[in-house]
C-alpha cells in the first residue's frame, strides 16, 4: 500500500499508508520518482522549532497569531516532488501517461491532482522533453534563487557576496553572473560546499570561522563593499556579517527561513551607520512579485525550466545523497546531525 510521510514529533517521522480513490475525469496520477528535502524550511519542521507549530497565518491580516487549537496531529513534509503519469482521467488531454512532472507537493509514493488546480506556478503542465528527474528536483529552489536575484536587482558590474552555498546558494551564484554581476564572493563553513561555488563561477570563497569576511571584501575593493549581499544560510549571523559586508547605502536581501530570536543580529550598528536597505525575498502566500505584473511565479518556474534544459544553469553534484523513501529518517537524521556531509538529499522510490 502507498504510503505518505508525516513528522510525528520533533525528530520523530511516520509513514503513514493510504488508499488510491477512483480517478475523476478531469484528474491525473503520478508514480513518485524523487522528492526533495528542503535543508531549510523542512528541517525546522523535522526540528519542532518552526512558528507554525502554535501559530497560524492570517492571510487577510498579514499576521501570524496563536492557534486556537494546538494539536499533536502529525504534519506533512515536503514540497518538491518529481514523477511520471501513470493515469489519466476521461478529460484530460494537457497530460498523457510517461510524462514527467513536478509538484509542489509532499514526500508520497503518488499524488493525484486535477488539471483545473492552481498552484505555485498556475496549472500543472508536464515537464519538456530531455528534461530530467534529477533536474526537476531543484525547480522550486532555483525558483526561490533567481527570486532572490531579482529583489537585489543586480546589474553588470556589480559585485555580490552570497552568504550560504547550499543547494539555493550554488544557483544563486551562477545566476547572479548570467544577470551580470563583475564579481561573485561565495561565503560558507563548509569546504565541500566552498569548492562547488568555485567550480559554478564564484570568483573568490570565503569560510567565515577562519576570516573577517566583511572586513576582507571592504579592505579589498575602492567602494569598500559589496553592492549586494544575499543570505541563503539561515544564520543569524551570517546576516549580521552580510549586513557589515555591503557598502554604504547597499542592499541586504534576507532568502532564508529564519528560527527563533535574533540575538546575533546588530542592527544597531553597521545596518544604522550606513543607512543598508534589507529586503525580504519570499514568494509564497500571496506576495507579489517586485516586477509584477510582468513577472510571477509562473513565468518564473518557467524561466528556471528553460534555463536548467539548456545547461546554462547547471546543477551537477548537488545531489550528494539519494537515500529511499522508506529510510526517510536516515535521510533527515543525516542532514540535521551531519550538514558538513551533504549538499543536496533527495528520497527516491
Amino acid at each position: 500500500m502507498p504510503s505518505e510521510l508525516f513528522v510525528q514529533k520533533p525528530r520523530q517521522l511516520i509513514h503513514i499508508p493510504y488508499e488510491e480513490a477512483p480517478l475523476k475525469p478531469d484528474e491525473i496520477r503520478a508514480q513518485a520518482l524523487l522528492s526533495g528535502i528542503s535543508h531549510g524550511t523542512e528541517l525546522s519542521g523535522y526540528r519542532g522549532t518552526t512558528a507554525f507549530l502554535t501559530k497560524e497565518f492570517d492571510r487577510d491580516l498579514r499576521l501570524l497569531r496563536p492557534k486556537k487549537d494546538v494539536s499533536e496531529q502529525p504534519t506533512k513534509l515536503g514540497y518538491e516532488w518529481v514523477g511520471r503519469v501513470t493515469e489519466v482521467g476521461s478529460d484530460v488531454t494537457t497530460h498523457k501517461v510517461g510524462d514527467l512532472v513536478h509538484m509542489p507537493l509532499n514526500h508520497r509514493d503518488t499524488q493525484t491532482f486535477s488539471i483545473h488546480s492552481r498552484g505555485w506556478y498556475g496549472s500543472p503542465a508536464p515537464l519538456p522533453e530531455g528534461f530530467s528527474p534529477d533536474q526537476g528536483i531543484f525547480l522550486a529552489l532555483a525558483g526561490v534563487a533567481l527570486q532572490s536575484i531579482h529583489d537585489a536587482h543586480v546589474k553588470v558590474g556589480d559585485r555580490i557576496a552570497i552568504f550560504g552555498m547550499g543547494a539555493i546558494g550554488l544557483l544563486a551564484v551562477q545566476l547572479a553572473k548570467l544577470n551580470g554581476a563583475s564579481w561573485v564572493d561565495a561565503v560558507d563553513l563548509i569546504p565541500r560546499r566552498r569548492e562547488l561555488a568555485a567550480r559554478f563561477g564564484a570568483d573568490q570563497t570565503y569560510d567565515p570561522s577562519a576570516v573577517e569576511v566583511s572586513y576582507e571584501i571592504k579592505s579589498s575593493t575602492p567602494e569598500r563593499g559589496a553592492d549586494v549581499a544575499i543570505e541563503l544560510s539561515g544564520s543569524y549571523a551570517a546576516l549580521n556579517e552580510a549586513i557589515r559586508t555591503v557598502r554604504k547605502g547597499g542592499t541586504v536581501v534576507a532568502a532564508s527561513y529564519y528560527q527563533g530570536g535574533a540575538s546575533a543580529l546588530h542592527l544597531g550598528e553597521e545596518f544604522h551607520h550606513n543607512r543598508v536597505t534589507l529586503l525580504c525575498s519570499m514568494g509564497s502566500w500571496d506576495n507579489m512579485h517586485r516586477d509584477a505584473p510582468m513577472w510571477d511565479r509562473a513565468r518564473i518556474h518557467r524561466t528556471i525550466i528553460q534555463l536548467l534544459l539548456s545547461g546554462v544553469l547547471r546543477t551537477d553534484d548537488m545531489i550528494t545523497h539519494r537515500i529511499p523513501f522508506e529510510r526517510a529518517s536516515e535521510a533527515y537524521a543525516l542532514i540535521d546531525e551531519h550538514p558538513e556531509e551533504v549538499v543536496k538529499v533527495v528520497l527516491s522510490y
